[in-house]
């Protein structure tokens, strides 16, 4: 096997660069020699045969794009020489027939978590602030910095330190430079040790705007309050606003009849002033707080985890290295009875068929067929579409194309049967992997998965992102070993050594479900959640790429 060159599909026209190849090099490849073009950086895709205008560029066995020029054998794919192109999509009626991994080492294993009394299983135990209108985003972040340092949750503190050091330096007349940044040393004390954090759900919805946004918002309110992770709520609510306080409450009722957790509303237009809200607001929480304590992590199998799959900051290697290790640990928590969502409807551009084929049924390929087109029509209506959603840094590490991206991003989901599809914030209810209707943008995607129930998300990335989530511990995964050696500080797994040939995907998939079921448990914080990254972004469906 040559070690700097990958063809990822038997049927695929094209290779890619596992390391740096120069101009000139003579590759090596199926009984032929390839001159190389031009330099061709990692991550990058070359030529096997030459292609004419119009010729199919075949990647993971699919259409991915059409050549716009005449390209030789051995030529650099670019934006240039390389157009997005996928193949249409139809029902089939195709008989998936899906051989699960062997799962026997996982078999009677289970994680830590916190049962709720619907049956789910958490696997953080946080208490929720959720204003009903940005108005109220001023109060809860008095709140918050009430709370969040004095109950053992802040990451802040050295940076405080380094602030009042400078300030001393500038005082005394010394140089800026010789400053420098302490950690904490030891860690806070948490005043309630069963309380995994305090989150914030700051947005801009609420009011203004079309009346759908605020009731789509009220959906997605109700939804993270109704999380198996959410311990209790406290909703602040200005009083006025389009999305009224007994809406969201009626949207939680309909999600969760029973629902039995402490809930707290506070209503500005109602209270004698500012200070009697919030005294009032952080008094009730706090003994709401003592209640949640109460609760201890108690054993559940494996089948209890939703897991969603999410990658952002792509590169080259993503559809390679991660992602289908990614997907290896999918297959195996669905042959295990547990719950996969996979998302991002913009990025399963060109992947589409193979999803319509794994449909459990007529029904759900037909509803993530129409999920799709209407998406992709309202972005056309925009004047965009999905073939715009490769970002700069997609296409500078070798997702020249929307297909590329696509096909490699599926990788996440597995191969396991569709058993469902989620239109943006309806729960996850069924076994196996579901497809959710989300943006492709990294926060909006995490906010409609947790949405849907995932109780961890697994996040791949080449270039790093520091994406998290307020209610559901968010995995960071390292397509390559360069990145989770300069970003450790937010990288968890690093998945490189599939590139290099150290580890199978196999090998690494059943890491990476080690290390959810550890996440699960409590017994390693993943970086996102130790940096108290809470990313929540609702989408409006509007054209969000």
């Amino acid at each position: 096997m040559n070690a700097s060159i990958l063809q990822v599909h038997p049927k695929d026209n094209v290779l890619v660069a596992l390391t740096n190849l120069t101009r000139g090099e003579l590759i090596e490849w199926n009984g032929q020699t390839i001159p190389l073009q031009s330099d061709i950086p990692a991550k990058h895709k070359f030529t096997i045969a030459a292609l004419n205008a119009g010729d199919p560029v075949i990647m993971y066995g699919v259409l991915v794009g059409k050549a716009q020029t005449a390209v030789p054998t051995g030529a650099l794919l670019t934006t240039e020489n390389l157009k997005h192109a996928a193949d249409p999509y139809a029902f089939r009626n195709v008989h998936l027939d899906w051989e699960a991994p062997n799962v026997e080492k996982f078999r009677n294993r289970t994680f830590l978590g916190y049962h709720r009394s619907d049956g789910r299983v958490g696997t953080a135990n946080f208490w929720l602030f959720i204003p009903t209108v940005f108005c109220e985003n001023r109060n809860l972040q008095v709140i918050k910095e009430a709370l969040i340092n004095e109950l053992g949750y802040g990451v802040t503190e050295k940076y405080k330190r380094y602030t009042r050091d400078l300030v001393n330096a500038m005082e005394n007349g010394e140089s800026l430079l010789n400053v420098q940044l302490h950690s904490n040393g030891a860690s806070q004390h948490r005043v309630f040790p069963n309380v995994d954090g305090i989150k914030f759900l700051n947005h801009d919805g609420g009011c203004g705007g079309i009346r759908q946004d605020s009731d789509m918002l009220g959906k997605l309110l109700a939804a993270y309050a109704n999380h198996p992770n959410v311990g209790g709520v406290t909703i602040l609510s200005l009083g006025c606003q389009h999305l009224q306080t007994r809406q969201l409450l009626d949207e939680l009722k309909t999600l969760n009849p029973h629902y039995d957790k402490p809930l707290f509303v506070f209503e500005q237009q109602q209270s004698q002033s500012e200070e009697e809200l919030i005294t009032s607001a952080i008094r009730t929480s706090f003994e709401g707080l003592q209640q949640i304590n109460q609760q201890q992590r108690q054993p559940a199998s494996l089948d209890k985890l939703c897991i969603g799959v999410k990658c952002g900051g792509s590169d080259g290697f993503s559809g390679i290295s991660a992602n289908p290790a990614v997907g290896y640990c999918s297959d195996l928590l669905v042959a295990l009875g547990g719950k996969v969502l996979l998302a991002e409807f913009p990025e399963l551009c060109g992947a589409e068929q193979d999803l319509i084929d794994r449909s459990v049924n007529e029904a759900t390929a037909r509803k993530f067929i129409r999920l799709m087109e209407s998406y992709d029509a309202l972005a056309h209506q925009a004047g965009s579409g999905f073939f715009m959603n490769p970002s700069p840094g997609n296409i500078r590490d070798g997702l020249i194309t929307d297909a590329i991206k696509s096909a490699g991003a599926a990788k996440k989901g597995g191969n396991s049967p569709v058993v469902d599809v989620l239109d943006y914030t309806e729960p996850a209810t069924k076994p196996g992997l579901s497809l959710v209707c989300t943006p492709g943008n990294d926060v909006e995607a995490t906010t409609g998965k947790a949405a849907s129930g995932a109780t961890l998300i697994l996040f791949t990335t080449g270039l790093g992102t520091p994406t998290g989530n307020p209610v559901c511990p968010t995995i960071k995964l390292a397509t390559n070993s360069a990145l989770a050696k300069r970003m450790a500080d937010i990288i968890d797994i690093d998945t490189g050594p599939i590139i290099t040939g150290e580890k199978t995907i196999a090998q690494m998939g059943e890491e990476i479900l080690e290390y959810c079921i550890r996440a699960a448990s409590g017994e390693v914080v993943p970086k996102a959640v130790q940096l108290n990254q809470d990313d929540f972004i609702p989408w409006k469906r509007g054209v969000s790429l």
